[in-house]
């Protein structure tokens, strides 16, 4: 249960990424949010009940994005 004030997003609810970060190893590229959300740098999401949320991928830009060679 969230001690935080006001308390933290549930894991199901769609703000669920605005919960506290309780724990965070950058150096394994993931951290742990205070719903139970396990957040990695790719944007991916392991939610609590073993469901995953795959990451959010950027738009490229430049000419690989058009099918132009460099």
């Amino acid at each position: 249960m969230c001690q935080h004030q006001p308390q933290c997003p549930p894991a199901d609810a769609v703000d669920h990424e605005a919960a506290c970060l309780v724990a965070f190893h950058p150096e394994q590229g993931w951290g742990l949010l205070c719903n139970g959300v396990v957040v990695f740098e790719d944007t991916g999401e392991l939610l609590p009940d073993g469901r995953s949320v795959p990451p959010l991928h950027q738009v490229a830009y430049g000419r690989e994005a058009y099918g132009r060679a460099a």
